[in-house]
């Protein structure tokens, strides 16, 4: 099969296959032929051929070849997101393949409303009545479950950080002080 043509415009024409010929072209990338030469046997995008390989591919193959990522490594992801940085920029660093992989978890977490980091405390109430004291004794145990959370965050994220750069980041107990 001859490579794409383009049309008058310089656009590539759209590749249309059988479904006969696609899985054939899965099962020889399967069997070891490298993927760019198979991109450019067949005359296709790279995306088609890796959307082919997670559609049609074996799950022995698709498991082979699919990088799971920890929950720790979502969420740094995330909070470099979080601070200004781009998907690229927050992939490379926190060591994703994919860039969009960092935006999907972005949407996943967006769904699931699921707070990263939390930023601004609660408000207390102004109130000093009888009533409002029970009010003010649950807003206090709100406050202390989200600074709980908030500090069970921090620790993972330093646990993270340490796993990642090896290297010692909390302060050993009892450490000297540097003299300035």
């Amino acid at each position: 099969m001859e490579p794409l043509k383009t049309n008058q415009q310089g656009k590539r024409k759209r590749l249309v296959l059988s479904l006969p010929l696609i899985k054939k072209i899965v099962g020889e990338v399967e069997s070891g032929m490298p993927r760019k030469k198979a991109i450019a046997k067949y005359g296709m995008a790279p995306g088609t051929l890796d959307a082919w390989m997670v559609k049609f591919g074996s799950k022995e193959f698709r498991a082979q070849n699919k990088r799971c990522y920890s929950a720790g490594q979502k969420r740094s992801a995330l909070r470099a997101l979080d601070s200004g940085m781009s998907s690229a920029q927050a992939a490379i660093i926190c060591g994703v393949k994919n860039p969009s992989l960092i935006r999907q978890w972005k949407s996943e977490y967006q769904r699931k409303n699921v707070d990263i980091s939390i930023t601004n405390p609660p408000i207390m109430p102004q109130k000093k009545s009888a009533e409002n004291d029970s009010e003010e004794v649950r807003a206090l145990k709100k406050a202390l479950a989200e600074s709980q959370m908030q500090n069970k965050a921090l620790n993972t994220l330093i646990d993270v950080a340490e796993e990642m750069l090896k290297i010692d980041i909390r302060k050993k107990p009892g450490a000297k002080q540097s003299s300035k």
